[in-house]
Parts: C-alpha cells; structure tokens; sequence
C-alpha cells in the first residue's frame, strides 16, 4: 500500500475510487466499507484509495474532550493495508483543513487534488468547516463533478452497531473479548522497542517498552499479552499500558511488556536484541486498573502476582483448546 502526506502529489492525479474517514481501530464496520470500496473499485479498473486524518479533527477542536485513541498511526496504516487497500491520504488536520468549506473541499480536495470518480461515505459522514457537509451535498455535486456517490448503512454484529465508540467502551471496561468481536481480531499495539530507565531489571521483571504516541489511549491497565516479532513464534507475557503511577517518570504513556519466560529463564536472550524492533503485542485479557504501589518493594511483589495470573490464564486457554480439539475428533 501507498500512503502519501496530503493530497497534493502527482501518482494522486489518477482517477480512483475513494472512501473518507478516521478508521480509528479498522473495525468490521470499516473492514465492510473497505471490501465494498475494493469491489467497486475493481470493477471500474480504478486503485481502491483511503483518505484519514492525523490528528482525530475532534482532538484538534478540543484536546480535553476528543475521544481516546485505539489505534496509532501506524497501527491504523497496517490494517489498511491487511484490508487491501491501494493508496491511503493522510490529510495533516490544521486550521487551514478545518476552515475549508464544504464546496471549496469537494473542489480542492476531491476532484482537483484526487481525482475521485466514486466515493463511498459512511451514513453519519459529515466534512467542511462546522460540518456543513454531508451526503445529499455530495450526491448532488456528483454529476457535474464526474463522480458517482454511494453511502453505506451502518454495520451490525447481533444486533449492536459496531463502531468506533463501541470499540472504546469495550476497551475502556476491560472486555477485550468483546473489543475482539467488534474488531474482527485480538485488540493490539505496534511500536519500535525503546530504552527506558532500566527500572525492571533492578525488580527482577525485565520489560519492552513501547511508546504510545497519543496521551489517551481506549485501554488502560495490566493485560495479558502475547508478543509477535521477538523470533518465530508469539511470546506470552503480562503488560501495563498506561503512566505507571509509581515510577519516577509517571505520566508518560508507556506499553512495557514482561515475557514470561524472562522470569523463568533469567539469562535467556531475547531482550537486548530486541530494541529498534517493531514488535506486535495482542492484548488479550485485561488484569485489572494501574495500581499506585507504595514504594518499589510492593510494586515488585505486584508485579509477581500478575506473572501468576498471566499464567493461569494461559493454562486454561491451553486446557480449553486442548477440549476443543478433542470434540472436533469425536
């Protein structure tokens, strides 16, 4: 997959085929939209583009009410692009996007700067300055721009609309079943392995650390994890996502994962060869909140008992898989 920074660069000027949005977390309500897009895209013999924005235009209004953040960037581009996807805009949202009218965006944006031949928006969608524009403007400008326009209903799972809110309370509640059902997959951060103050190796309980780039992340708390992207094969562990209330640089937003077999096998390698890795971390069950321990001794023995639990979980899902074969043998 492509990507480019704004819409004005010349591979943009080939006609194709558009959806707009923010994709915050690629769940199976945008994975519809992207498979419509692709469908209709091929049979025009046109390259199936996305268009998002960075930031979130509710984090630029309003930093203190925006909604947290599921997915990076990053994060957000990978999915993308598993789906698919051609080419992805990342349109920068200033102030200039954000007092754009809604004609002058349909000219400026759409048709002088990519191009589009079909759009397809989702039922809510609105864009322009005080978003003034939505769907009927749209389809009305459509034929004298050269562009056909499609919208698409909302998409459910049993019932429940799935979206982006949903997908953020069940983060923010600590249902990462219910997170993985919405998304179509198991709730995950990417990142670069980064230094940090070694605080771990001084507790016994050696860590990854990975930044998270935004101040809000939807979950928040100690998970069990599975890591990909240390070697061959997925590594359980336990992590905290959040600004580790005990420690000295308290505030920062940080994913440290601990490997379980770190503590089983304290001179096993695995950690040192590891920085400037993009690793993956699933995030599979959720432990409970960020605890202020008081003082380091008992955020060690905190962090023992969550090992513990980590592992307990992982023998019941191993016992449970090893059920489930079984009856499909029967």
């Amino acid at each position: 997959m492509k990507i480019f920074r704004g819409h004005q660069h010349p591979a943009l000027a080939q006609p194709c085929a558009l959806t707009i949005g923010n994709f915050d977390g690629v769940h199976r309500g945008h994975q519809a939209m992207l498979a419509v897009l692709k469908n209709e895209a091929r049979h025009r013999g046109l390259p199936a583009r996305v268009m998002t924005f960075e930031p979130h235009p509710r984090e630029y209004f309003s930093p203190q009410t925006a909604p947290t953040r599921i997915s990076t960037l990053r994060d957000k581009l990978t999915e993308l692009a598993r789906c698919g996807i051609d080419q992805t805009v990342v349109l920068p949202f200033n102030a200039r996007l954000a007092s754009q009218s809604a004609e002058a965006f349909i000219q400026e944006v759409l048709v002088a700067g990519l191009n589009v031949r079909y759009v397809l928006v989702g039922d809510d969608f609105r864009f322009g300055s005080k978003r003034a524009g939505d769907y009927a403007m749209l389809d009305a400008a459509g034929p004298a721009c050269g562009f056909e326009v499609a919208r698409m209903d909302s998409y459910e799972v049993h019932g429940l609309r799935v979206s982006s809110s949903a997908v953020r309370e069940a983060l923010a509640q600590g249902r990462m079943e219910d997170a993985s059902r919405l998304l179509g997959r198991p709730y995950s951060i990417s990142g670069h392995v980064v230094h940090g103050k070694k605080l771990g190796r001084e507790l016994g309980f050696r860590t990854l650390n990975i930044a998270f780039r935004h101040d809000k992340p939807a979950a928040q708390g100690i998970f069990v994890v599975r890591t990909h992207g240390l070697g061959p094969t997925p590594v359980d562990g336990v992590a905290s996502l959040g600004i580790r209330p005990t420690v000295e640089d308290a505030g920062r937003v940080l994913l440290e994962v601990h490997c379980l077999a770190w503590t089983e096998a304290p001179g096993s390698a695995g950690l040192d060869s590891a920085y400037g890795k993009i690793v993956h971390v699933e995030l599979l069950h959720k432990l409970h909140d960020e605890l202020k321990y008081d003082g380091l001794e008992a955020l060690q023995k905190g962090i023992a008992r969550d090992c513990d639990e980590a592992r307990a979980f992982f023998a019941s899902m191993h016992t449970e898989t090893s059920r489930q074969t079984t009856r499909d043998r029967i």
